[in-house]
């Protein structure tokens, strides 16, 4: 058994993309894991939609940016959507109601 300095560990309890667990055995830092539940599965993910969010709003990056549309990917596989269907759904609202290319301020109604 090896030592290890637990005074260094950081507990996460969060969502992480799939690879992650490699990376860090790459490194040969001990780690631990499990595979949520569905319900514990959305909730991470919604979790993970508002820290995704949150950074998105603070730095406005592409990258930021392509991480929330990969959680949006995963809480709509998980509703029974894939992402032509979620497309689909995406262009019927969009034919309905328009989209938000005008930048149509409502400032009373």
């Amino acid at each position: 058994m090896t030592n290890h300095d637990y005074s260094k560990v950081r507990v996460y309890n969060k969502l992480v993309r799939d690879k992650l667990p490699e990376v860090i055995a790459a490194t040969g830092k001990p780690y631990t894991s499990h595979v949520a539940t569905d319900v514990e599965y959305q909730e991470k993910l919604r979790q993970k939609l508002r820290e995704e969010l949150a950074e998105y709003l603070a730095s406005g990056e592409a990258a930021d940016l392509a991480d929330i549309l990969e959680v949006i990917y995963a809480l709509a596989e998980l509703g029974g959507l894939d992402r032509a269907a979620l497309e689909r759904e995406r262009q019927r609202k969009a034919a309905e109601r328009g989209s938000f290319t005008k930048r149509i301020i409502l400032e009373e109604s």
